[in-house]
Protein backbone atom coordinates (compact mmCIF):
# COMPACT_ATOMS: atom_id res chain seq x y z
CA UNK A 1 0.00 0.00 0.00
CA UNK A 2 1.45 3.30 -1.08
CA UNK A 3 0.81 6.97 0.54
CA UNK A 4 -1.08 9.27 -1.03
CA UNK A 5 0.68 11.96 -1.68
CA UNK A 6 -2.19 14.40 -1.14
CA UNK A 7 -2.60 12.82 2.45
CA UNK A 8 0.30 14.31 3.39
CA UNK A 9 0.59 17.71 2.10
CA UNK A 10 -1.93 19.42 4.27
CA UNK A 11 0.46 18.54 7.27
CA UNK A 12 4.00 19.82 5.78
CA UNK A 13 2.68 23.69 6.96
CA UNK A 14 3.02 22.65 10.30
CA UNK A 15 5.79 20.57 10.17
CA UNK A 16 7.90 23.37 8.53
CA UNK A 17 6.61 25.59 11.27
CA UNK A 18 7.34 23.05 14.01
CA UNK A 19 10.73 22.70 12.81
CA UNK A 20 11.70 26.14 11.98
CA UNK A 21 10.28 26.95 15.86
CA UNK A 22 12.46 24.39 16.64
CA UNK A 23 15.60 25.63 14.99
CA UNK A 24 15.01 28.87 16.62
CA UNK A 25 14.63 28.03 19.73
CA UNK A 26 18.08 26.13 19.75
CA UNK A 27 19.53 29.08 18.09
CA UNK A 28 18.81 31.47 20.96
CA UNK A 29 20.11 29.18 23.70
CA UNK A 30 23.26 28.53 21.56
CA UNK A 31 23.20 32.47 21.23
CA UNK A 32 22.71 32.97 24.93
CA UNK A 33 25.49 30.14 26.35
CA UNK A 34 28.18 32.22 23.57
CA UNK A 35 27.37 35.62 24.72
CA UNK A 36 27.88 35.04 28.78
CA UNK A 37 24.02 36.04 29.16
CA UNK A 38 23.43 32.54 30.51
CA UNK A 39 25.76 32.57 32.69
CA UNK A 40 24.74 36.31 34.03
CA UNK A 41 21.16 35.04 34.42
CA UNK A 42 22.43 32.55 37.15
CA UNK A 43 23.16 35.38 39.28
CA UNK A 44 21.37 38.29 38.43
CA UNK A 45 17.76 37.43 36.69
CA UNK A 46 15.55 40.05 37.12
CA UNK A 47 13.25 39.85 39.85
CA UNK A 48 11.67 43.08 40.67
CA UNK A 49 10.67 46.53 38.04
CA UNK A 50 13.56 49.17 37.97
CA UNK A 51 13.36 51.33 40.87
CA UNK A 52 13.97 55.03 40.87
CA UNK A 53 14.76 57.42 38.28
CA UNK A 54 14.89 55.82 34.99
CA UNK A 55 16.34 55.95 31.07
CA UNK A 56 15.96 53.77 28.83
CA UNK A 57 17.15 52.95 24.95
CA UNK A 58 16.08 50.20 22.94
CA UNK A 59 15.15 47.76 21.63
CA UNK A 60 15.36 48.93 18.30
CA UNK A 61 18.28 50.84 16.23
CA UNK A 62 20.74 49.80 19.22
CA UNK A 63 23.96 47.12 18.89
CA UNK A 64 25.01 45.75 21.62
CA UNK A 65 28.61 42.90 21.42
CA UNK A 66 28.93 40.53 24.24
CA UNK A 67 31.58 37.97 24.61
CA UNK A 68 33.33 36.72 21.67
CA UNK A 69 31.20 40.01 19.84
CA UNK A 70 28.18 38.43 19.95
CA UNK A 71 26.06 40.38 18.22
CA UNK A 72 22.52 41.68 19.43
CA UNK A 73 20.75 43.97 17.01
CA UNK A 74 18.14 45.97 17.99
CA UNK A 75 16.63 43.44 20.15
CA UNK A 76 17.99 44.48 23.58
CA UNK A 77 16.44 46.97 25.80
CA UNK A 78 18.89 48.65 28.41
CA UNK A 79 17.51 50.30 31.58
CA UNK A 80 19.69 52.66 33.70
CA UNK A 81 17.85 53.18 36.82
CA UNK A 82 19.32 54.08 40.46
CA UNK A 83 19.67 50.81 41.27
CA UNK A 84 21.37 48.50 38.81
CA UNK A 85 21.41 48.53 34.92
CA UNK A 86 17.99 46.12 33.85
CA UNK A 87 18.53 44.73 30.32
CA UNK A 88 15.83 42.38 28.65
CA UNK A 89 15.45 40.97 24.86
CA UNK A 90 12.53 41.52 22.58
CA UNK A 91 10.06 38.97 23.06
CA UNK A 92 10.23 36.76 20.57
CA UNK A 93 13.77 36.08 21.38
CA UNK A 94 13.60 36.16 24.73
CA UNK A 95 13.95 31.78 25.19
CA UNK A 96 17.61 31.61 26.91
CA UNK A 97 17.54 35.04 27.60
CA UNK A 98 15.52 35.90 30.89
CA UNK A 99 15.75 39.87 32.02
CA UNK A 100 18.51 40.66 33.77
CA UNK A 101 18.90 43.35 36.78
CA UNK A 102 22.91 43.97 37.61
CA UNK A 103 23.81 45.94 40.61
CA UNK A 104 26.06 48.91 39.78
CA UNK A 105 28.57 47.51 41.93
CA UNK A 106 28.71 44.50 39.83
CA UNK A 107 29.69 46.67 36.63
CA UNK A 108 33.26 47.80 35.74
CA UNK A 109 33.19 50.55 32.85
CA UNK A 110 35.43 51.44 30.84
CA UNK A 111 36.31 52.42 27.23
CA UNK A 112 37.69 50.97 23.96
CA UNK A 113 38.01 51.49 20.08
CA UNK A 114 37.23 48.92 17.66
CA UNK A 115 38.15 50.35 14.08
CA UNK A 116 36.99 54.04 13.69
CA UNK A 117 34.48 53.26 16.50
CA UNK A 118 34.15 54.19 20.41
CA UNK A 119 32.65 51.89 22.33
CA UNK A 120 31.74 52.05 26.45
CA UNK A 121 32.37 48.41 27.41
CA UNK A 122 30.67 47.29 30.46
CA UNK A 123 31.89 44.52 32.34
CA UNK A 124 29.41 42.35 33.43
CA UNK A 125 29.25 40.44 37.12
CA UNK A 126 32.25 40.65 39.25
CA UNK A 127 32.95 36.84 39.10
CA UNK A 128 31.26 36.01 35.67
CA UNK A 129 32.95 39.52 33.64
CA UNK A 130 31.20 39.26 30.53
CA UNK A 131 32.36 41.88 28.44
CA UNK A 132 29.27 43.99 26.87
CA UNK A 133 30.51 46.83 24.75
CA UNK A 134 27.85 49.67 23.21
CA UNK A 135 28.06 52.69 21.82
CA UNK A 136 28.98 55.64 23.25
CA UNK A 137 25.65 57.42 21.80
CA UNK A 138 23.64 54.44 24.01
CA UNK A 139 25.75 55.00 26.77
CA UNK A 140 25.07 58.83 27.39
CA UNK A 141 21.36 57.79 26.29
CA UNK A 142 21.30 56.01 29.74
CA UNK A 143 23.62 58.72 31.33
CA UNK A 144 26.28 55.03 31.84
CA UNK A 145 29.13 57.84 31.03
CA UNK A 146 28.57 59.75 34.26
CA UNK A 147 29.71 56.79 36.76
CA UNK A 148 32.79 56.42 34.38
CA UNK A 149 36.06 57.23 36.87
CA UNK A 150 38.40 59.13 34.89
CA UNK A 151 41.32 56.49 35.51
CA UNK A 152 39.34 54.08 33.84
CA UNK A 153 38.41 55.68 30.21
CA UNK A 154 41.66 55.03 28.59
CA UNK A 155 42.20 51.57 26.88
Amino acid sequence: MQADPNHVFPYLPILFLAVGSAFMCFICFLISFISGWYKLSERFRAQSEPYGQTRSVGPFFYTVYMRFWGHYSSIIRMTAADDALYLSVFFPFRIGHPPLCIPWKEIQLGRTKFMWRRYVVLTLGNQERIPMRISERMARNLGILERIPAESTSH
